[in-house]
């Protein structure tokens, strides 16, 4: 290569541990808390991803003839497909049925994190031609493993639009979704963001904060040294109430949120909600460049409308005074449109070894497209925000 820091080949390393923290920021960049080594590590280094919870890691990793990191990807051993957020159940049934062994299975992603990213992480001081060389190379690296394992396939999850464009090209079948995201229009406050509502709309979104503020609740938004220990304590209990409620099984231990605490601390925003002095509720957000990534929640108690206060409003809160752009609030819910969470399009990369599943796949995609293209348009006729310039705000 012309500067000289030509790549020798991939490797596979199965421990975040095995990699400086510097080394592998240095690839992810500043801009995704969930590309970090400090999030990834605190995962496995908690217990919460490892072999005994079906994700093992398997990252890859690439080094220049100077020893140093120029290219990685987190990558895992899949033995099921819980906490992906993009679903492959049909998928691995019909396999299945058809006399295959759907798994285990590779994927490229972030544990139990709906969120859009790199995945494929190159130093961003490299030539741009060497860049796309890398990234790549990580690709058909992450090809090799599948095929040297004998997988029946490999994924790669909520990737950033020009990956996946770029992964189309080498043969990956490519499939959408959607999730809501707010964004901000250069806000000042709360109020001019409402002012740019259709007057009912703004009405009814008045009338659910003012109900939460009639609970008299104290809520309180901390971020970094603020975090104390009793508090992730508090949120932990509020996480496995509302995670084994919902969905019957708890992905993160205890340890994962003190981990994350001392690692990035300062890219984490925790909303806390207290009762006459008593933790009730709680939700977790992350910064990222100009994001704010609204991540768990929970709730030991019923309140009405705290839930879209905690996560939704007080999101819109923090980025309107940290000058975010955007605020994710996690996979699903086309119940944030009335609240100003447009649909967005999310991305995902799919290589399939059986020709035969590999085909199945492919109509179905095909189809899935067309349909997420549909339901996008009628979510965005829900739109709140005003249609006629000359309604007053």
């Amino acid at each position: 290569m012309p500067d000289g820091r030509e790549p020798t080949t991939v490797n596979v390393i199965g421990a975040l541990a095995e990699v400086a923290a510097a080394e592998w920021d240095a690839c992810a960049g500043p801009d995704n808390p969930f590309c970090a080594h400090g999030f990834l590590s605190a995962l496995e280094d908690s217990g919460s991803v490892g072999a005994d919870s079906g994700w093992l890691p398997r990252h890859l990793i690439i080094r220049d003839e100077a020893g140093q990191l120029v290219a990685c990807a987190a990558l895992y051993l899949k033995s099921h497909s819980y906490g992906e957020y993009v679903f492959d159940w049909g998928w691995a049934d019909a396999y299945e049925r058809a006399g295959g062994r759907y798994y285990p299975k590779l994927l490229s992603a972030v544990p139990f994190t709906p969120v859009t990213g790199p995945r494929l992480l190159v130093r961003d001081d490299l030539p741009a031609p060497l860049r796309r060389h890398l990234a790549d190379t990580l690709a058909a690296g992450m090809i090799g493993l599948a095929e040297r394992l004998s997988v029946s396939s490999l994924h790669i999850n909520f990737p950033t639009e020009t990956e996946w464009t770029r992964l189309g090209e080498q043969g990956f079948m490519q499939r959408t979704g959607q999730q809501f995201h707010w964004q901000n229009q250069g806000y000042g406050t709360f109020d001019d963001f409402l002012g740019d509502l259709a007057s009912r709309k703004r009405k009814a979104i008045r009338k659910e904060r003012q109900s939460v503020a009639a609970h008299g609740l104290d809520i309180h938004t901390l971020s970094g040294s603020d975090i104390t220990e009793s508090h992730w304590d508090a949120f932990f209990r509020f996480y496995l109430d509302t995670s084994d409620k919902k969905w019957g099984t708890s992905y993160l231990n205890r340890g994962f949120f003190s981990m994350l605490g001392e690692r990035a601390g300062d890219n984490v925003v925790l909303v806390m909600v207290e009762d006459a002095g008593r933790p009730v509720a709680g939700a977790l957000n992350l910064i990222g460049g100009d994001t704010l990534y609204g991540r768990n929640w929970g709730c030991e108690d019923d309140y009405k409308f705290l839930h879209f206060e905690a996560c939704y409003y007080r999101a819109i809160d923090y980025a309107i005074e940290h000058g975010l752009k955007w605020v994710e609030a996690g996979a699903q819910g086309p119940h944030k449109v009335q609240r100003g969470y447009l649909p967005r399009l999310t991305y995902s990369a799919h290589w399939i070894a059986d020709a035969a599943l590999r085909t199945a796949v492919g109509r179905f995609l095909s189809d899935e497209r067309a349909s997420i293209e549909e339901e996008m348009q009628m979510n965005s006729m829900h739109s709140p925000f005003r249609r006629d310039d000359n309604e007053s705000p």
